[in-house]
């Protein structure tokens, strides 16, 4: 359905959320941006002002069924990207809170498309890699939105792809318990020292092409309910050292790891992602890092991104 023009984009505040409000309005899509609240601080790291001013924000609260009734019945919306949620050390603060926020906002976006008949296409939401285990709230929490997209595809006919992301970085990724390999980069671009937070191996996912993947997904006539992880490069934290040293020399034996691995695995396999909506075209690893640090370069000149230790 590359036709469609009205997107919804939940959590579009967050760092996959501005990366998807980006691509949807450089394709002229109109996009409706929900969060709790109006904070454009990231899509101005990547959106010029005239940009910015094409993207309609509505502050709302994903708990409130009504609130999100209301968006897609006063926009016309005829397409969902749901990635409102609350990242793994802020569901462990306030369980309650995440579940609220988690799980009934996933069911709350499901019941109002339920609701609609204006909408074409799957709801596309985010799940996680932390979905795969039940060491942490967070990914309980996922899994029970995956267990969720299912119920409604039974019982309503409703359509839905969930993807679940691995290690997300780039502009944007300054939160969450994978977004330290990130913080090395701007540590990097500024010439400060920096440990990343684990060690072992991981799936590097760009950011950008991680919000390609949700946009192809919500813009497929993919019929159906079904959960993918997301492809990505399987790196050791020595070799996204080693990545990020490339890109910054002067950086050489400032960025560090620790030892101890992520509770979740390692691998991810897109395969059922590519079945439902085909390829989708992924930046090699080693270029994602230098785009990155290049960009923080420049953010950091404008003060747009202040740098770890400062």
């Amino acid at each position: 359905m590359a036709n469609l023009k009205r997107f919804l984009v939940t959590g579009a505040g967050g760092c996959i959320g501005a990366w998807t409000v980006r691509q949807l309005i450089e394709e002229s899509a109109d996009v409706v941006a929900f969060d709790l609240a109006a904070d454009p601080r990231r899509l101005g790291l990547l959106m010029d002002e005239e940009e910015l001013t094409r993207v309609v924000w509505v502050e709302g609260d994903i708990t409130s069924l009504e609130s999100v009734e209301q968006v897609l019945e006063e926009h016309d919306i005829e397409a969902i990207v749901h990635l409102a949620a609350l990242q793994v050390p802020f569901c462990r603060a306030n369980p309650p809170l995440g579940a609220r926020v988690n799980v009934e906002g996933t069911v709350n976006v499901f019941e109002a498309a339920g609701r609609r008949a204006g909408l074409r296409g799957p709801i596309v939401y985010a799940s996680s890699i932390a979905a795969h285990d039940d060491s942490t709230l967070y990914g309980v929490y996922k899994r029970a939105n995956e267990g969720t997209a299912a119920v409604y595809h039974a019982d309503h006919g409703i359509s839905s792809l969930g993807l679940r992301p691995h290690t997300v970085f780039g502009p944007g990724r300054d939160q969450g318990v994978t977004s330290t390999p990130t913080v090395a980069m701007i540590a990097a671009a500024a010439g400060q020292d920096y440990e990343i937070s684990f060690g072992g191996s991981v799936a590097m996912q760009y950011a950008p092409d991680v919000a390609a993947c949700f946009v192809a997904a919500a813009r497929s006539d993919y019929d159906g309910h079904a959960v993918s992880d997301l492809d990505g490069d399987v790196v050791s934290l020595d070799e996204i050292v080693a990545a990020i040293q490339a890109a910054a020399p002067n950086s050489a034996g400032q960025i560090s790891h620790a030892a101890d691995p992520l509770p979740f695995p390692a691998q991810a396999d897109g395969e059922v992602l590519r079945e439902a909506i085909g390829p989708v075209a992924r930046t090699p690893f080693p270029d994602a890092v230098a785009d990155s640090v290049q960009r923080f370069r420049r953010l950091l000149e404008t003060g747009l991104v202040k740098a770890p230790g400062d």
